[in-house]
């Protein structure tokens, strides 16, 4: 019993080398890894004032070093403020390291169709309250806020995402909301 598609399984009428081209870029980035930093000194993480807020770069593709699936910042909230308001496909994950607050998470409808997808956020968030020593985990593509409930002292955390969704076609990024600290530079 043959199979019903053998005939237009066989034509034959493109040639490509996209295998010997993958060998040759596998090669080829491997060389590159040579020259990339293992060790990112504190001098060398550049800090940005962002919609976000003020964070720190210890880890980002733009820094030259061998990992290739995380970026990293570190965060810090003056006394009694909060983050921006935003939305990203990947998962994210934090570890408070000094400090106390707590985050707002809006979990988003999506509605895939074929112009695309589209999301709604929910209309009540969730709270969830955290202080120094505490881990907290973001969903994938749920809006997040932090607030920092302490008046006098900063709030300091670490957060990483991981970068698969960018690399897999499906980056995302939405800001709803800047932190209070950021001014448009115009």
């Amino acid at each position: 019993m043959g199979y019903e598609e053998k005939e237009t399984a066989l034509i034959r009428k493109l040639e490509a080398t996209y295998y010997q081209e993958r060998l040759k870029e596998v090669k080829e980035e491997q060389s590159k890894k040579e020259g990339l930093k293992d060790i990112i000194s504190s001098e060398e993480m550049p800090w940005e004032a962002c919609q976000q807020g003020t964070i720190k770069h210890l880890l980002n593709e733009k820094m030259d070093t061998r990992i290739k699936t995380l970026d990293i910042y570190m965060q810090l909230i003056p006394g009694g403020s909060r983050s921006g308001k935003h939305r990203h496909i990947a998962e994210e994950y934090m570890f408070i390291l000094e400090g106390k607050g707590y985050s707002l998470h809006w979990d988003v409808d999506m509605e895939l169709r074929d112009e695309g997808y589209f999301w709604k956020a929910q209309e009540e968030p969730s709270r969830w309250e955290w202080e120094r020593g505490d881990s907290v985990y973001i969903p994938p593509n749920t809006v997040h806020q932090h607030f920092n409930t302490d008046p006098y002292n900063p709030l300091r955390f670490i957060a990483a995402e991981s970068r698969i969704m960018k690399y897999m076609g499906l980056d995302d990024l939405e800001q709803l909301e800047n932190a209070p600290e950021f001014e448009e530079k115009k």
